[in-house]
């Protein structure tokens, strides 16, 4: 199978029903694919052929998703680019896998000298903004217009269809080979684990550079339906595109349900369209769950955990699991097409309920680290993904996180894993969100450190959070010391940028136990 096999099918059977909806822009079936052949053309007479790597850096649009057919069209490699980099990290990914093309909008024009002034082997630079087109570039639609449309080269199976960059939360981003398989994998396993009835119009608020966006892209080639887009998350613009164009699907990180949720202008809108509300990156607590299905009263919730190294999904929690309090904390069960284990360090299966490290076996597992073989072979070590987060499995199957592996804080030489410890912070009225971290302590080599951000007009003291956790925690876990922000560093994927927090406490020294 190849990823852009959707579009032939759905040009077939719904050409004259909407594909795209963007900045007052709508476009068919018909019209979408008949632009991403023409580009696909256009790309081609730039060098983008058989395995050539063409990337984006641009905010959501109906262009970014006529881009990302287009490329593989062409036969192409997509290597979508982390809009929240510096102009050095920007460059040196595109140096690294040698892009030829990259595409950016009106926002990254400015940074295009800086990215051509470190990247030499930088052919072409494709303008798809609104504005007018910066000298040095050419025109997307320009391009599209003056190109008749091509065959799609049908690239598919094991080859590569793009390199995602990684998060970065422990540490430099690699760049992750995934191939038409590895996307089709994943995308078949979740369109499995859940029912999507027909009519689907799925909101594209998260990044699409990010594989979780991504991957919605690839499901929507998939059934077909309708994409919205807008350009970047705010919970006004989410709110306002559900009640205008009928949204059904949305994928959104816990902080960003707790902003769309809790909005003051929440109650003015009409959201009894959403349908299935797609999220990832951490557990939703009770109290936010409760939140947001009375402001989506049709909504039904699904939880994904995986990584781009996974395509990026493992374990589902479904719908019906989300109604048993039991299951809510687990982030599911390994998803149709992915075995999940549990292991020790010596890679042998754990028992039920014993924390060890998530491993993962699939035809969604990655091809492996662009230029990385050591790395690759670390990871990929007895042909599964070693996930590098920790955690335990129960008899039914459920799978629970308890941290990175990195991130486990060893206190007075006991393990205490930061996630059990945020769950119950996040359950005191006064916490909106959280984060527990291991800082430097002279008597128990780490101690446990609370960083919070405080729901709207609250106010909370580490003595009201040290008593609250003192009746649900053991005491060696309770936080014995916190700090409050106005908001939490976070990755592309919505996950908490650790490093950053524990930075300022660690900076010239080791990190050791006692």
């Amino acid at each position: 199978m190849y990823v852009t096999q959707g579009l032939h099918r759905h040009v077939q059977q719904r050409p004259h029903e909407v594909a795209t909806v963007c900045a007052g822009r709508s476009r068919t079936h018909a019209e979408s694919v008949d632009r991403i052949a023409r580009l696909a053309a256009a790309l081609r007479q730039l060098g983008i052929t058989d395995g050539e790597r063409a990337a984006i850096l641009s905010l959501n649009s109906d262009r970014y998703h006529e881009f990302l057919g287009a490329t593989l069209w062409a036969g192409g490699v997509l290597v979508p680019v982390n809009i929240r980099w510096s102009v050095p990290e920007i460059a040196d990914s595109l140096a690294e896998v040698d892009a030829r093309v990259l595409v950016v909008d009106d926002v990254f024009a400015a940074c295009v000298d800086g990215i051509r002034a470190a990247h030499s082997g930088l052919r072409h630079v494709v303008h798809a903004g609104d504005g007018p087109t910066p000298d040095g570039m050419l025109a997307f639609e320009e391009l599209v217009a003056t190109h008749g449309p091509v065959e799609d080269a049908r690239r598919g199976g094991a080859d590569l269809a793009g390199v995602f960059y990684t998060g970065g939360t422990t540490g430099r981003s690699k760049g992750v080979m995934l191939s038409h398989g590895n996307l089709l994998t994943s995308s078949m396993g979740g369109l499995a684990s859940v029912h999507f009835p027909p009519g689907l119009v799925g909101l594209h608020s998260a990044p699409m550079f990010h594989l979780a966006a991504f991957s919605n892209w690839v499901g929507a080639t998939v059934v077909g339906g309708t994409q919205v887009m807008i350009p970047v998350f705010d919970p006004v613009a989410v709110l306002t595109a559900v009640q205008e164009h009928g949204v059904t699907d949305v994928l959104l990180v816990p902080t960003m349900i707790q902003l769309v949720v809790d909005h003051p202008r929440v109650d003015e809108f009409d959201l009894t369209s959403v349908r299935l509300v797609l999220y990832g990156a951490s557990p939703v607590s009770d109290a936010l769950l409760g939140r947001a299905m009375k402001a989506l009263p049709n909504a039904r919730f699904v939880q994904a955990y995986g990584m781009t190294e996974l395509a990026p999904a493992a374990t589902v929690l479904t719908p019906e699991d989300h109604e048993d309090p039991r299951h809510r904390r687990s982030v599911g069960r390994a998803a149709p097409h992915a075995e999940v284990r549990v292991v020790g360090p010596d890679d042998v299966e754990l028992p039920r309920r014993e924390v060890g490290e998530i491993v993962v076996r699939g035809g969604n597992v990655m091809l492996g680290y662009w230029d990385r073989p050591e790395e690759t072979a670390e990871a990929l070590r007895g042909g599964w993904m070693h996930t590098g987060d920790a955690g335990w499995m129960d008899d039914d199957g459920y799978l629970h996180l308890t941290d990175r592996l990195k991130d486990m804080i060893i206190s007075g030489g006991e393990n205490v894993y930061s996630v059990e410890v945020e769950n119950v912070l996040a359950q005191h009225p006064a916490v909106a969100t959280c984060a527990v971290i291991g800082v430097p302590d002279e008597t128990w080599g780490e101690r446990v450190h609370a960083v919070v951000v405080p729901a709207a007009g609250a106010t909370v003291t580490l003595e009201q959070l040290h008593d609250f956790c003192a009746d649900r925690l053991a005491g060696y876990k309770v936080p014995r010391s916190m700090e409050t922000v106005d908001a939490l560093p976070l990755s592309a994927a919505g996950k908490v940028l650790k490093r950053e927090l524990r930075e300022p406490y660690w900076a010239g020294q080791e990190r050791s136990v006692h």
